[in-house]
């Protein structure tokens, strides 16, 4: 093809329009990447509103990738990547290799990260250019609209719960469940933790069986959560995937000591947590980003071993601002994926 589709946004807040651009060629170290599937995560409004610095429009946002190899630029000898391999791509779009978290080994927080929507096009269209060192290749029983989202959503439940202080056993609860906690409580329990899910009303509670949880709290019953917590011994780690810091505040404590709240909700309001909550039990409060290319491998590896899968909708590429307004107004159960019919 000489042409190909791209949804983008031409202005901050602006609507999705799809417009025709010529095929790129990758250069050196990069592939061209024929689009399958692209999730659509509530972190794209970052770069579609211009929230992020550095944002430049028109915007091709997509960052939960799943598609083929369709072309080699120069310098891959060894790499291993050939045309036709199934790959994703997801927050980790690639690192810069010389600064100093990369030169320490901790790509995922390199000070350059190369974040597909933001330091070059994303996923919502039919190909993409990406660095070979943000690839994860697929294993063959996951769909590339299931692919999709594990790249995102799925890499930062499963690498924040694995990298907790969480031990099989330990009670480990998840904070909402949505589009990144429904995939959080089939990560907790298939990693052998008691798995409490946490959410708003008492109609979410058959939902968090459904997906293996043990325990159900509802935040609105009267109980406090973290009352609700200590009843069952106290929660080893709380998974904050609610971006609601007012929800997550209300877990702290509700922890064990030395347990630990890992925040992966982004909401720019204060935590109301004061050092005694901390200090006395030896509590930690961390941050989690999402997780390199291997990282997710990891999960994508691990969910099919253990039947784990996003629910999703999805809508053709031609549909994307209609799939954007729909995860924006939380009428998506739980992620929508935009697929290349």
């Amino acid at each position: 093809m000489s042409t190909y589709r791209v949804a983008q946004v031409a202005t901050a807040g602006g609507p999705f329009e799809v417009v025709e651009r010529e095929v790129p060629e990758p250069g050196p170290c990069h592939v061209r990447i024929t689009v399958e599937a692209c999730g659509i995560c509530h972190s794209d409004a970052f770069f579609t509103t211009a929230a992020l610095p550095g944002i430049t429009f028109p915007v091709v946002p997509g960052h939960e990738i799943a598609g083929r190899v369709d072309a080699l630029g120069e310098g891959l000898d060894g790499w291993g990547r050939q045309v036709g391999d199934r790959v994703a791509v997801g927050w980790f779009g690639g690192s810069c290799g010389h600064c100093a978290p990369c030169r320490q080994g901790d790509f995922i927080v390199c000070q350059n990260l190369k974040v597909p929507g933001w330091a070059y096009d994303g996923g919502f269209a039919e190909c993409v250019v990406a660095p070979v060192d943000a690839l994860a290749p697929i294993p063959d029983a996951l769909t590339a609209a299931h692919a999709g989202p594990m790249a995102c959503a799925g890499v930062t439940t499963y690498n924040g719960l694995r990298h907790s202080a969480a031990r099989p056993g330990d009670l480990v609860a998840v904070l909402g469940i949505g589009g990144l906690g429904h995939l959080a409580v089939q990560y907790a329990v298939a990693m052998g933790f008691e798995t409490v899910a946490i959410a708003r009303g008492a109609d979410k509670a058959e939902l968090s069986e459904q997906l293996g949880a043990h325990h159900y709290i509802d935040s609105t019953a009267g109980t406090s959560v973290a009352e609700a917590l200590l009843s069952l011994g106290g929660a080893k780690a709380v998974l904050a995937t609610a971006a609601n810091s007012a929800a997550i505040t209300a877990t702290v404590d509700g922890l064990a000591p030395r347990g630990e709240l890992v925040v992966i909700g982004a909401d720019p309001k204060a935590l109301g947590i004061n050092p005694l909550q901390l200090l006395m039990s030896g509590r930690v409060v961390r941050g989690h980003p999402s997780g390199t290319a291997q990282d997710v491998q990891d999960t994508m590896e691990f969910s099919a071993l253990h039947g784990i899968r996003p629910t999703v909708e999805t809508l053709p590429l031609a549909s994307a601002d209609e799939a954007y307004r729909k995860m924006l107004s939380g009428g998506a159960r739980f992620r929508m994926v935009l697929t290349s019919g």
